[in-house]
């Protein structure tokens, strides 16, 4: 007598060849070794020039020296470019997964807009000058919206395309708000300038203190989601099918995506392309399961940006171009190049 398999059994991807899992595996353990490589570029390289024993003592030696104070203050830098980049790319892949499409990105759900709304209004109207104050603001307007996101889309009846045309609109009428009142206020012009375009260079240690538990519990909740989100990307009726709880996993990736970006956001300001550029390339080598696609964009999201971000110390030493403005100048064409090739697929 035969015994059918449980439904949850039924859900699991098909397990990949056991070459291809060790070529994966492989994979991650080369990703990490670019990372740290990135990681220690991203100490001692910058637009203020330190030699490598200057570097050393920075990192190993307490000697109260020029070299010490500027590797403390680029250790603040990395370890920051290290959360924020892994949490950008887990939400790009969990949004891109959500709305079934590769080239969505955590601004398309107008949680990038929410934050910077929220840093405006604090500025203008209620006149908080610290990075310590624009996160928690930043944090709560991207949190706003990603619960106003979610509750225009049909909430419980919500959909990839409902939640994505929410976004749009809310996006929109929010960067026209962001437009209006830094043109009418030349003092939260000067103090946004920075903040909009995307920076680490203001890293600290109280503001990675203040949204670890954020990115910690983001990246929990992400992952956990990957088995989830394969049986949803079959189609709304095969994942039923299989077990799945779509209205639940569509809260709480909305969950996951919202604290991840928002938290990110509100540290570095918004940065754009590396929600997007990572887990679309990541999926053309891994396939698209999302246990692979998740902890990949997890560790190459912070190359990218570690790298952009040394990129912008080098070319404009002694002065340095904000990471936003990097990400930017290299997300538009590979971004074009994704689309055609896209198009070219369909076609």
């Amino acid at each position: 007598m035969l015994v059918e398999s449980p439904p949850e059994q039924r859900a699991e991807t098909a397990p990949a060849p056991p070459t291809r899992r060790v070529v994966r595996a492989s994979g991650l353990v080369l990703a990490v070794a670019i990372l740290v490589l990135v990681a220690l570029a991203s100490i001692a390289i910058g637009a203020k020039e330190l030699s490598l024993g200057q570097v050393w003592q920075g990192l190993f030696e307490d000697s109260g020296t020029y070299g010490d104070v500027v590797v403390a203050e680029r250790m603040s830098r990395t370890v920051l470019g290290l959360l924020a980049g892994a949490a950008l790319g887990l939400a790009g892949a969990v949004l891109q997964a959500l709305t079934r499409n590769p080239l969505a990105d955590p601004g398309l759900l107008g949680i990038n807009a929410g934050a910077s709304a929220a840093v405006v209004t604090a500025i203008t109207f209620l006149g908080v000058t610290s990075l310590s104050g624009y996160v928690w603001f930043a944090f709560f307007g991207a949190a706003a919206v990603g619960a106003l996101v979610w509750f225009l889309g049909g909430s419980r009846g919500a959909t990839p395309v409902r939640l994505a045309l929410a976004g749009t609109a809310i996006s929109a009428a929010l960067y026209g708000y962001l437009q209006a009142v830094m043109i009418m206020d030349d003092a939260a012009l000067g103090k946004m300038r920075f903040w909009t375009v995307g920076s680490l260079s203001a890293a600290t240690d109280s503001t990675i203190e203040q949204v670890l538990p954020f990115l910690l519990a983001g990246t929990v909740l992400a992952l956990a989601l990957a088995r989830p989100l394969n049986a949803m990307a079959m189609g709304d009726d095969t994942a039923k099918a299989l077990g799945a709880n779509l209205n639940r996993t569509r809260a709480l990736s909305m969950l996951a995506a919202t604290v991840l970006c928002g938290a990110a956001t509100a540290a570095c300001g918004p940065i754009v392309f590396v929600g997007l550029m990572v887990p679309h390339v990541v999926r053309s080598f891994t396939g698209p399961d999302l246990r692979w696609i998740l902890p990949y964009a997890a560790i190459l999201s912070p190359v990218l940006l570690l790298g952009a971000d040394v990129i912008g110390r080098i070319v404009a030493r002694p002065a340095e171009l904000q990471v936003g403005i990097v990400t930017a100048i290299l997300g538009g064409p590979v971004f074009i190049y994704l689309v055609r090739r896209r198009r070219t697929a369909q076609l």
